[in-house]
């Protein structure tokens, strides 16, 4: 009776688990010896109906038990035999699986040699006596890719790996509040592993070997023989960073065809780890600088051959070896468990593409509803017909946005990393709270917004909360409270961070501002204003300068990037009860809601999200203030007054405002208000780059085709006053 098609998929994991062992055994050392003759045993039990397969493996599990026995380390032989035993076993199981021939076990001599070339065991060192050499350096070197053999193979680990990467970092914070957690621990669990298996499989041999040993520690945790803290965490986290440094080398040989040129040291980080693992608590300090690679990388030991894919029908995905059937993180282990498999990975420059080709869509549909209004064709089927392609594109448009959308999780998982370092920085306790991470924004947005992110998690540890002793002597929690979250607000995303700091002092900041010249003496400012006062260029009320925050080079940067993703910040803050800063940002980058205003024969847009309102002014609430020039009493409120058609030279346009409209446009907490001739509609228009020529012109955001085939400037309220 031959081995069923469900054993041979369990052989091929089987086999595959027992060359990552072999991967890392050595002459001397006693690393996978123990897990090599237990998976022997597996493959045994398996293998009871096809003598042929049975023997050889009886023949080695016999050879590593002699060593077992023995309390003796691979040698020579046995290690040979094994590496063998590694090679034959995929090509026996394919034959065998194929009614062929199985091939001829070659013999263990002919590896006997490089197997000796594997480094052996020291003694241990005499007291005074120089640190002996652990064999762990061989791991310090160059990622061999292969690139032209395993280009696909790279291409799908190194997407599965980002995904990993991610839930081990989201899962190692989980645990470090909640160290007992079994879901957390099994999703890192499963990631390392799948790692593992994968990186062994394209002879990536320092990240095989770390991740090796990261499981094997977390084996341990596993099996309730070792109990994690923030020693251990911390020394996961590291070893989590190395991996992702290592396949953003990947990511640039993949996208550039730049091999790897630099060695990222694991070496200090597996014996770290292995350090961890014999319940020592303590860490090995990283090197100061990973060494670059000019010179030849050390050698490694030998690493195990290939193994083959197994056949599998065309109609089935072929996963990699060692592949785990469900990694999903803890987080989300109510969801089907085979989603996975109902989703598909897009290039995003396909993505944008589609974008083009629906706004083109969308814009002949204008054209088409225009031309049969200007037509004036009274035909009931066309109309319905205009009337239905109306619908489809909408729901196409709308559609081919929401591919564009992603969750801002993986970018609230980073400021969660953040603030737990962070907080050890600061010897602060912070409890850091997020919710709505699976609020979706555009692609664009949410790989921006990082950025801003991390400056001000960094401002509200630093400044916003204060030392645990002030707090208590306030009369507060001795762990300060910070608060990330994210949710919808009419057609905006919403960013919140909230802490319960000292809050900022107002008095503190417009003294600041005014002995560093930023505002002049005698200007009067609202609270908002002044507080709008720390996202000026080099601003501090830092004491003192640290290596997070101090320079005033913090703030600013923030409020560009949000400008730039055509967002506003709002700030709340009272003293002695802590900060609320508010991002509002567009649903995405692609599509804006703007008002169509005309200004002479020219047509502009404004985005809706800026304009408060529009009105018609009377004459008696127009004036000129000295120094100001044209001024709108608006309830009380004094507004400076901008002429659109001054700015871009227009003629024929309206030059009394009470014979146009005022637009009141509001921009970084000032409200401004606009004059322009006559509103035109309120609609959603599809965003054109101006190309080259014009992309830095002051006002200007971009351009967009309208109903009718005209075009209208998008304009940028910020850079539009700011040039005024």
């Amino acid at each position: 009776m031959p081995i069923s098609t469900d054993s041979y998929a369990t052989l091929d994991d089987l086999s595959n688990r027992l060359a990552g062992e072999s991967i890392l055994a050595q002459v001397g050392r006693d690393e996978g010896l123990i897990p090599a003759y237990s998976l022997l045993g597996e493959l045994i039990e398996l293998c009871t109906v096809e003598p042929e397969l049975r023997e050889p493996l009886s023949t080695l599990k016999a050879d590593l038990e002699r060593n077992l026995d023995n309390a003796q380390p691979f040698d020579d032989a046995s290690l040979a035999h094994l590496r063998s035993v590694v090679k034959w076993l995929p090509l026996a199981a394919t034959a065998s699986k194929a009614g062929q021939p199985l091939p001829v076990l070659s013999s263990p001599a002919a590896a006997a040699e490089p197997a000796a070339a594997a480094p052996a065991a020291s003694s241990a060192p005499a007291a005074n006596s120089a640190p002996v050499d652990d064999g762990l350096a061989v791991n310090d070197m160059l990622l061999d890719l292969n690139l032209e053999e395993n280009r696909e193979l790279l291409t799908e680990f190194h997407a599965e790996a980002l995904d990993h990467l991610q839930q081990i970092e989201a899962a190692l914070l989980a645990l470090d509040e909640t160290p007992d957690d079994p879901e957390a621990l099994a999703s890192i669990f499963r990631s390392f592993h799948t790692i593992k298996g994968v990186s062994g499989f394209l002879h990536l041999t320092p990240m095989h070997t770390l991740t090796h040993e990261v499981e094997s520690l977390l084996d341990l945790a596993r099996n309730r023989k070792l109990r994690l803290n923030s020693t251990i965490i911390t020394e996961i986290l590291k070893s989590r960073d190395a991996v992702q440094n290592m396949v953003g080398q990947i990511t640039v040989a993949l996208e550039q065809g730049t091999l790897p040129s630099e060695v990222i040291l694991v070496s200090h980080l597996i014996r770290a780890v292995k350090r961890l693992a014999a319940g020592e608590n303590t860490s090995v300090a990283a090197p100061a600088k990973a060494v670059a690679a000019a010179a030849p990388a050390p050698a490694a030991a030998p690493l195990a051959p290939v193994v083959p894919f197994t056949a599998a029908p065309a109609s089935e995905p072929v996963p990699l070896p060692g592949k785990a059937l469900d990694h999903k993180p803890a987080a989300a282990s109510g969801e089907n468990k085979n989603a996975s498999s109902s989703t598909v990975r897009v290039n995003t420059d396909k993505l944008d593409s589609l974008m083009d080709v629906v706004g083109e869509l969308v814009i002949v549909q204008s054209q088409l509803t225009e031309s049969a209004r200007v037509l004036e064709i009274d035909d009931a089927a066309l109309q319905r017909n205009i009337t239905q392609f109306g619908r489809l594109t909408k729901e196409l448009q709308h559609t081919s946005m929401s591919l564009r959308m992603i969750p801002v999780k993986p970018t609230f998982q980073k400021m969660e990393r953040l603030v737990r370092d962070l907080s050890r920085d600061f010897n602060k306790k912070v409890n850091f709270r997020v919710s709505g991470e699976d609020t979706e924004l555009d692609r664009t947005v949410v790989e921006d917004i990082g950025d801003p992110l991390v400056h001000m998690v960094r401002n509200s540890l630093d400044h916003g909360l204060e030392m645990p002793a002030d707090r208590v002597a306030a009369g507060k929690t001795e762990a300060g409270n910070v608060h990330l979250k994210a949710y919808h607000e009419g057609g905006n995303i919403v960013i919140e961070l909230s802490d319960d700091g000292r809050g900022i002092n107002t008095e503190k900041v417009l003294a600041k501002a005014r002995k560093q010249n930023l505002i002049p003496e005698n200007v009067q400012l609202t609270k908002d204003e002044v507080l709008h006062l720390i996202f000026l260029p080099g601003f501090s009320t830092a004491e003192k300068v640290t290596s997070v925050s101090g320079r005033g080079v913090g703030m600013d940067v923030v409020k560009r990037n949000i400008e730039k993703l055509r967002g506003r910040i709002e700030i709340d803050s009272e003293m002695g009860k802590g900060s609320t800063f508010r991002i509002k940002l567009p649903l995405t980058m692609a599509i804006i809601d703007g008002l169509v205003v005309r200004v002479g024969e020219d047509r502009f847009i404004l985005p809706s999200t800026s304009v408060q309102m529009a009105l018609r002014p009377a004459r008696e609430a127009l004036s000129t203030v000295h120094g100001h020039g044209e001024v709108l009493d608006h309830r009380g409120k004094i507004l400076p007054i901008h002429r659109l058609h001054r700015r871009f030279q227009i003629a024929g346009a309206v030059e009394n405002p009470w014979e146009g409209i005022v637009v009141i446009v509001e921009n970084n907490g000032r409200a401004s208000a606009l004059l322009v001739d006559d509103m035109v509609s309120k609609q959603e228009v599809v965003i054109k780059s101006l190309g080259g020529f014009l992309q830095n012109l002051a006002g200007v955001s971009g351009g967009a085709i309208l109903g009718d085939g005209g075009i209208a400037l998008i304009l940028d309220p910020t850079s539009l006053f700011s040039a005024a």
